[in-house]
C-alpha cells in the first residue's frame, strides 16, 4: 500500500481483516492465575497490517473463548490437575482509527475493550463459588505506527486496565500494559504478525504485588486465497517471582485460520494449547474472532 493514498473502509479482502482491529488485548487475569490466559494471545494473522495517510473509520470487534482447567504447570514444570473449572469469556472492543494532523505517514488509534467473564466449577467446595461471572477490569489506551516499508508495520502500544470491575472477576489492581507491534511480509504468500512487551501491575487489595509480565506473541499466516488465510500461532510470556511466588513461565502453539467475507466483515477461529511450562496456567482453549467496520 502506498503511503501517499488515501484510505477507505472499502479495501480489497486481502488487506480487511488485518486493518480492522488493532492491538487486541488478551482474556487476562480473569480472577485467578488459573484462568488466565497467555497476555495478547488472541491476534490474529495480519492483525497489525495497519495503514497510513485514511480517512477516519471506526472497528467493533467480538472475543470469545473457552478455556478448560484440567490442568496446570507446577513449579518442576510438570503437567498435574488442575480444578476442572471452566473459563467461558468475551472481550468487547471498540476501536477509532485516525490519521493525526502532523504526519499522515502515521497512524494512531483510541480503543475501549469490556471483559465479560464466567467461570463454572461443579467441583468446587463452596457452593457460591460453583458458578461466578460478570464484567471485568475495563481496558483502554492508545497505538501509533508507521510503515517502515509500503507492506510492513511497525508501532507501539499503550494501555490502562482500571481496576473496577465486578468483585467476582476483578483482579483488584491498576496495569499497564506496553508493547512493540509489527507486520511483514515473508517468502511468497507468507506473513508474519507479532509484538513484544511487558505487563506492569500494581499492589492488589489483599497487599500483594505481583511481579512483572513480559510477553511476544507471533502469527505466521499463508494466504491461501483473498478470502482465507490458516495460520500457525506462538506465544510466550514470563512473570518474575515475587513475595512467595516463583517466576512463571508458558509457552503455546495454536493453529486456526483467518476468513475474510463482504466488505467489512472477518471472522478468525483458532485452538491453542500450552507446550511447556513452569508455575502457569495450562492453555487448552477455542479462540473466536469476529470484525465489523464502519
Amino acid at each position: 500500500m502506498s503511503n501517499t493514498r488515501i484510505w477507505r473502509p472499502k479495501i480489497s479482502a486481502g488487506l480487511k481483516a488485518g486493518i480492522y482491529a488493532l492491538v487486541a488485548a488478551g482474556f487476562m487475569w480473569a480472577g485467578s492465575p488459573a484462568q488466565a490466559q497467555t497476555t495478547f494471545d488472541v491476534i490474529g494473522p495480519k492483525e497489525y497490517d495497519l495503514p497510513v495517510d485514511f480517512d477516519p473509520f471506526n472497528v467493533f470487534v467480538q472475543y470469545a473463548y473457552v478455556q478448560d482447567n484440567d490442568y496446570v504447570w507446577d513449579r518442576n514444570g510438570n503437567k498435574v490437575a488442575g480444578d476442572g473449572s471452566q473459563v467461558i469469556s468475551g472481550l468487547s472492543k471498540y476501536v477509532h482509527f485516525w490519521t493525526p494532523n502532523f504526519s499522515n505517514k502515521v497512524g494512531m488509534a483510541f480503543e475501549i475493550i469490556q471483559p465479560e467473564v464466567a467461570i463454572r466449577n461443579r467441583g468446587a467446595a463452596d457452593p457460591n463459588g460453583r458458578h461466578v461471572s460478570g464484567f471485568g477490569d475495563t481496558i483502554t489506551g492508545f497505538a501509533t505506527w508507521f510503515k517502515p516499508t509500503p507492506e510492513s508495520t511497525l508501532g507501539v502500544q499503550s494501555f490502562v486496565q482500571i481496576p473496577w470491575g465486578d468483585k467476582d472477576v476483578s483482579d483488584t489492581n491498576w496495569k499497564n500494559l506496553t508493547s512493540l507491534l509489527w507486520y511483514t511480509p515473508l517468502i511468497g504468500k507468507f506473513d508474519w504478525t507479532g509484538d513484544a512487551g511487558f505487563v506492569w501491575q500494581s499492589t492488589k487489595d489483599n497487599g500483594v504485588t505481583p511481579g512483572t509480565t513480559f510477553h511476544t506473541n507471533n502469527r505466521f499466516g499463508y494466504q491461501l486465497f483473498d478470502w482465507f488465510e490458516p495460520f500457525v500461532g506462538l506465544d510466550y510470556e514470563h512473570t518474575n517471582a515475587f513475595d512467595t511466588v516463583p517466576e512463571a513461565w508458558t509457552l503455546d502453539g495454536g493453529l486456526g485460520f483467518m476468513v475474510s467475507y463482504y466488505e467489512n466483515h472477518s471472522l478468525t477461529l483458532r485452538y491453542s494449547k500450552s507446550l511447556e511450562g513452569e508455575n502457569h496456567s495450562y492453555n487448552d482453549s477455542w479462540n473466536l474472532r469476529y470484525i465489523y467496520l464502519w
